[in-house]
């Protein structure tokens, strides 16, 4: 950590306590509150953690007012426009671009690990066919250190490096399972000799009948997909990573609990809210009332997939996501699909209304790639396991982080009690 430069003044009660603070690379100063209850005797309150720094980091950094979002220091804008997802991962994983050499000798080991032990079909097969995607992924991902040991010890440099090799190679081939399976179709084994994002493509979308021969388009959407969705600094999940991972638990314990925590709707699942508000407005000519609706303080009803809580302008990934969603949607059509009818409607009249212009209530990361995965023939039970596929390098980049950091300590949050207080245990005769 930096040193500090200056001091806040604290006043609690009759004491008068400095706080050191901290200026970071970008965004607001931190005051230091680690010494507080120990000089003061109280603690801060802040429920949900919005005004808490957590930890002290160098990978993403995001200003939601002014739509920043960097890895870094890159622009994701550039990286999405002129990278691909697994130099990205490289990026997160070791802090700088990698050279062609380097990048080479990466896609090459990621590659060569995609298989999965055979022995772990079986965890499938013990779930019932209709089971989400997402509560498959938690299971699967969490046996991998039943069958992995040599990549569980944490404090074991090497085997951190293999675990996360291990976890960014196989994230596609356990969610293209999940979605086989619960579709009642056989498995797809990975193969070498595609990309990264045409290999997971393939594997959900091929039968043994016969072969998928993925379009570049459909690649390079789904690739832009996972590169805006790497990392997004110390958000629910990420946060669960590290304190599950304060605690020393194994790499696939903390991913798994990622990946819990991700399964919210108020978390991952946005883009599969949007799809569901698609469906239920139906059809085009029904799009006026329900922005009518978005307009009205009193109506409880919202468009999903317009404005974000962390971007108070605009998603600097919706600009990517856009392009991608009009290249799919020419390649695939929208006159058979009238979900796709009715985003490409909403989102003409949205852009065009003033309310939304006003309110800086603009598509979303989540509009496009709920459009862009339904248009590829996903059902949306599948949108938040791709999330979780892209946001493993995140994941895995903080937790390695962490621990290298020399103040890691266990995850221990206080609270501000409000139940009873001490009293007589009364006997059961007596109650």
């Amino acid at each position: 950590m930096a040193e500090s430069t200056k001091n806040a003044t604290l006043t609690v009660g009759d004491k008068t306590i400095e706080l050191p603070m901290f200026s970071p690379t970008s965004g607001p100063d931190v005051i230091d509150i680690r010494k507080l209850y120990a000089q003061a005797g109280v603690f801060t309150y802040d429920p949900g953690f919005t005004s808490t720094a957590s930890c002290d980091s160098t990978i993403t950094f995001i200003d939601g007012d002014e739509g920043i979002l960097t890895h870094r220091g890159y622009p994701i804008g550039e990286l999405a426009e002129k990278s691909h997802y697994l130099e990205v991962c490289y990026l997160l994983l070791y802090g700088e671009l990698p050279s062609p050499v380097e990048l080479e000798d990466f896609e090459h080991r990621v590659t060569n690990h995609t298989m999965i032990h055979e022995q772990m079909i079986n965890f499938f097969r013990g779930f019932r066919r209709d089971a989400h995607p997402m509560a498959v992924m938690v299971g699967v991902v969490g046996a991998m250190s039943a069958f992995y040991h040599d990549s569980t010890d944490i404090n074991d440099e090497w085997q951190r490096e293999v675990a996360s090799i291990r976890l960014i190679a196989k994230m596609p081939t356990i969610a293209a399972m999940a979605f086989k399976y619960t579709i009642g179709q056989p498995f797809v084994y990975p193969r070498n000799d595609l990309d990264y994002a045409s290999n997971f493509l393939r594997m959900c979308f091929a039968v043994p009948a016969e072969d998928y021969v993925v379009d570049p388009i459909l690649s390079r959407a789904m690739d832009r997909i996972f590169t805006l969705h790497a990392d997004h600094e110390q958000n629910a999940s990420t946060s669960t990573v590290r304190l599950a991972s304060s605690s020393g638990a194994n790499p696939f314990a903390c991913i798994a609990a990622g990946i819990a925590c991700l399964w919210g709707p108020a978390h991952g699942g946005a883009n599969q809210a949007c799809l569901e508000m698609l469906k239920e407005i139906g059809t085009p000519d029904r799009i006026p009332e329900f922005i009518a609706r978005a307009k009205d303080k009193d109506d409880p009803f919202r468009l999903m997939g317009f404005g974000h809580r962390v971007y108070k302008n605009f998603d600097p990934r919706a600009t990517v996501m856009k392009q991608s969603a009009d290249e799919v949607l020419e390649l695939m059509g929208v006159e058979n699909n009238p979900i796709l009818q009715v985003a490409k409607e909403l989102e003409k009249q949205a852009l065009e209304d003033p309310y939304f212009a006003d309110k800086k209530l603009f598509p979303n990361v989540d509009f496009y790639s709920g459009i862009i995965l339904e248009a590829m023939g996903f059902p949306t039970s599948m949108f938040t396991p791709i999330f979780a596929l892209a946001r493993t390098v995140g994941w895995i980049s903080q937790w390695k982080e962490q621990l290298n950091d020399p103040q890691l300590k266990i995850g221990r949050p206080r609270q501000l009690y409000q139940g009873e207080d001490i009293r007589a245990y009364v006997d059961i005769e007596k109650r």
